[in-house]
C-alpha cells in the first residue's frame, strides 16, 4: 500500500467508499479480495479503517436497511473476512501454479510490482516465521499479498495454510475495522482521515518489529545457554 496523500483519487479509500454509494461494503471487499490474492498496490489497511468509520458516522455512511450499526458493522466484518480469506486462497493457488511466469523480469509498473526483489523478501520472511507469517504478515503491505504465493510455492498443506491464513483474517479484517469503527466517532480522527491512514501504515509494521525484537532476545538467550 502507497501512503494514502500521494495516492490518486480512485485509490483513496475515502474517495472509493463515497463514489460506490450504497455498493461501499460490496466494492471494499471486492478490492480487499484483489489485494490479498495479486495485486498488492491496493488501499487494504486504511480501506478496512474507512468502512468502520463510515459505519460508525452519524448518519451511517455505510448502512443496511432494518439493521442496527452494531449488526452492519457485524455483517460488514463477516464479508470482509470472507474476501479476504478468499482473496488467499486464490494467492495460495497462483503461488503454486503460476509464480515462477508472474515474477520474471519484465518493465513497466509490473514489473516493479511483481519483482523478484519483492518475492525474495517475502520469502525471507516465510523462512523466518513459519506458518505465523501468515497472520504476521497481514499487517505488512506488499507481504500481506505476496506471503500466500510464497506459502503455496513452498508446499505447504492447505489445510495448515488455510488455518493460519483464516486466524490472520480474524484478527487483521475484524480489528482494523472495529478501530476504524470505535476511533471514527471522534472528531478530530474524522477531520484528519489522511494523518490518520497515514499513521496506520507505520503501526502496521510494529507486529513484525516486535516479532523481530523477541525473536532477537531468544536467540541472544540460546546463544547465553550455549
Amino acid at each position: 500500500m502507497v501512503l494514502p496523500l500521494l495516492l490518486p483519487d480512485w485509490l483513496d479509500p475515502e474517495f472509493l467508499l463515497r463514489s460506490l454509494g450504497n455498493w461501499a461494503l460490496w466494492g471494499a471487499a471486492f478490492i480487499i479480495f484483489i489485494e490479498c490474492a495479486i495485486f498488492p498496490v491496493l488501499p487494504g489497511d486504511s480501506l478496512l479503517f474507512t468502512v468502520g468509520m463510515f459505519i460508525a458516522q452519524d448518519p451511517p455512511i455505510i448502512s443496511f436497511d432494518g439493521l442496527s450499526q452494531p449488526a452492519t458493522l457485524a455483517v460488514s466484518i463477516l464479508v470482509l473476512m470472507v474476501a479476504a480469506v478468499a482473496g488467499n486462497v486464490v494467492g495460495y493457488w497462483v503461488g503454486k501454479t503460476v509464480s515462477p511466469w508472474l515474477f520474471k523480469p519484465r518493465p513497466g509498473f509490473i514489473g516493479k510490482v511483481f519483482s523478484a526483489k519483492h518475492l525474495s523478501q517475502t520469502h525471507d520472511f516465510f523462512e523466518r516465521y513459519g506458518s505465523k507469517a501468515l497472520v504476521l504478515g497481514r499487517f505488512v503491505p506488499f507481504v500481506r499479498t505476496f506471503v500466500t504465493m510464497v506459502a503455496g510455492a513452498a508446499g505447504m498443506s492447505f489445510r495448515t495454510f488455510i488455518t493460519w491464513t483464516g486466524i490472520g483474517a480474524v484478527i487483521w479484517a475484524a480489528g482494523v475495522t472495529l478501530l476504524g469503527y470505535f476511533l471514527g466517532t471522534i472528531p478530530f480522527i474524522a477531520h484528519n482521515i489522511d494523518a490518520v491512514l497515514v499513521a496506520i501504515v507505520l503501526v502496521s509494521v510494529i507486529p513484525m518489529a516486535v516479532e523481530a525484537f523477541l525473536a532477537r532476545r531468544r536467540s541472544k538467550a540460546e546463544a547465553a545457554e550455549g
